[in-house]
């Protein structure tokens, strides 16, 4: 067996990728290269009617995006890396089989022929007594095999306390009458939860285990199996919830909840990484921004919080804005070229092929039409609109809105183009003084613009700029006029004033 560090990320694939499972595939991947080991991808997937393969594939490509690449487990292509699969549970029921059979053989489980009803009847029955439910174990004693459907439970010992070490929450107790026998198998020989993680864990060498602390009870139960069945018992590690603002479990009324929604919106990978590390977690000092390499270097499980982690979505939004602003420009407008042709501001008729990489020093090469026209604009003169925005940009997806009116006329409220008190007339005054200006101007570079416009201000500069500002964008906030004009030209400027005009005169 491997003497490595192992640890393993099990998730389900029953559902979207959710933004609690990727911080702890992210814990996992942590603490497995911080101490030079391994990161084992295992599938669980023994709910036969839940579990589809497009969740698997999102699960895999969610971790890869992340940039948490797994040393053994499951390809998306099917196949596996690693000795020590198969890595998906529903490939490894003979595997449970044999131990399950084991336990029995040892007297150390049992077959319960109790039916449903009378299991409801019992629970019933405890819980006006006022007493914690459990099985009552009335099926313990039967050796003859019955005609009957049954579950297999695990004989659990009396009187025992159970204790283990946590990484994070220090020493953790419970007692073995507290539990009751529990099931473990069906009567096919399936394996439930707990049991076919012991089996798991036992036979690809896991030596810690990270989770979230809603698998705190969980733990006990695998302590007692890995004592009767004599394997090891794991390092465990038990996670704080990550909360919303009200200290509630996170869910949909806080945030998004499935990763891929994330990614949709627009953030970053390594912002991502970034704020999910800081989710129960902190290295110490005000530092805030770590790559993943420095995460990797600082990181020690010890000083993870044992309360619930505080999910802010302001703080993830700052941290994604400061990712974009950090983008080289060639690669941020390739990550914002899909939102502005989802919003059918460009035509979608490219391919990347068409593009020299954006790497060093090489300018891509294209041209994308216009939605709404026959007219096209250049990959530099998108970088250019794209390059104006990226401080604003708090994810991806805000560039369509901040930049539309590059791309089309906006339709808008003609009381935009007043600035404070101005009358119809004043502002009609300050369009033709704009158009006035343009006329003189012979070199269109962005210092002489400039130059031109203040010179011609009075003391309240708002009552030339911002009707000039409001005619070219449309908007009530947006780049500035000279940055505008710059990359619209003087026809294009030109022509927004008058149509501003010819607004206001209706």
């Amino acid at each position: 067996m491997n003497n490595k560090i192992r640890l393993r990320f099990p998730p389900s694939p029953t559902g979207a990728f959710h933004i609690g499972s990727a911080r702890t595939a992210l814990f996992n991947y942590l603490v497995a290269k911080k101490n030079k080991g391994e990161f084992v991808l295992r599938i669980e997937d023994t709910d036969k009617e839940r579990s589809k393969l497009e969740y698997e594939k999102d699960i895999m490509r969610s971790i890869k995006w992340l940039g948490l690449e797994w040393d053994e487990g499951p390809k998306e292509d099917g196949k596996e890396k690693g000795k020590y699969g198969p890595y998906r549970q529903s490939q490894r029921s003979d595997i449970y089989k044999k131990y399950l059979q084991k336990l029995l053989d040892e007297d150390k489980a049992y077959r319960c022929y109790c039916t449903k009803e009378e299991l409801d009847k019992e629970r019933e029955e405890q819980l006006k007594r006022g007493e914690a439910p459990k099985y009552s174990g009335k099926c313990s004693n039967i050796k003859e095999k019955r005609d009957a459907d049954f579950v297999i439970r695990f004989r659990c010992p009396k009187h025992e306390k159970i204790v283990f070490n946590d990484m994070i929450r220090g020493e953790v107790s419970f007692n073995s009458n507290d539990i009751g026998d529990f099931v473990i198998g069906k009567s096919d020989y399936s394996a439930l939860y707990n049991f076919a993680v012991v089996i798991d864990d036992y036979k690809m060498g896991i030596t810690h285990v990270v989770r979230g602390e809603d698998h705190i009870s969980n733990t006990p139960r695998q302590i007692l199996l890995q004592k009767a069945l004599e394997i090891n018992t794991p390092y465990y590690a038990h996670l704080p919830l990550i909360l919303g603002s009200d200290r509630n479990k996170l869910s949909k009324r806080h945030a998004a909840t499935s990763l891929y929604e994330y990614k949709e919106k627009g953030y970053l990978p390594e912002a991502l990484i970034n704020f999910l590390a800081f989710l129960g977690w902190n290295p110490g000092g005000e530092r805030e921004i770590y790559s993943l390499k420095e995460i990797v270097e600082n990181f020690d499980i010890k000083r993870c919080k044992k309360g619930g982690a505080i999910f802010n979505i302001e703080k993830l939004n700052s941290i994604n804005s400061y990712y974009i602003k950090e983008k080289d420009i060639n690669e941020l407008t390739m990550l914002c070229i899909p939102y502005l042709i989802s919003s059918n501001l460009i035509n979608s008729d490219f391919k990347e092929k068409q593009f020299i990489p954006a790497y060093g020093g090489k300018q891509p090469i294209a041209s994308f039409k216009l939605f709404e026209s026959e007219k096209e604009i250049s990959f530099k003169k998108l970088s250019e609109i794209i390059s104006l925005h990226k401080e604003r940009m708090k994810y991806l997806s805000e560039i369509s809105d901040f930049t539309d009116y590059f791309f089309k006329e906006i339709d808008y409220d003609v009381n935009l183009l007043y600035w404070k008190e101005m009358t119809k007339e004043e502002v009609a005054e300050s369009i033709d003084k704009s158009l006035e200006i343009l006329s003189n101007i012979k070199e269109w570079n962005k210092e002489n613009i400039e130059q031109q416009f203040i010179s011609s201000c009075d003391k309240d500069k708002g009552r030339l700029l911002w009707p000039l500002r409001a005619a070219l964008s449309g908007k009530k906030a947006s780049a500035g006029p000279f940055d505008i004009m710059l990359i619209f030209g003087p026809e294009e400027t030109k022509k927004r004033l008058k149509t501003a005009k010819n607004k206001l005169l209706k």
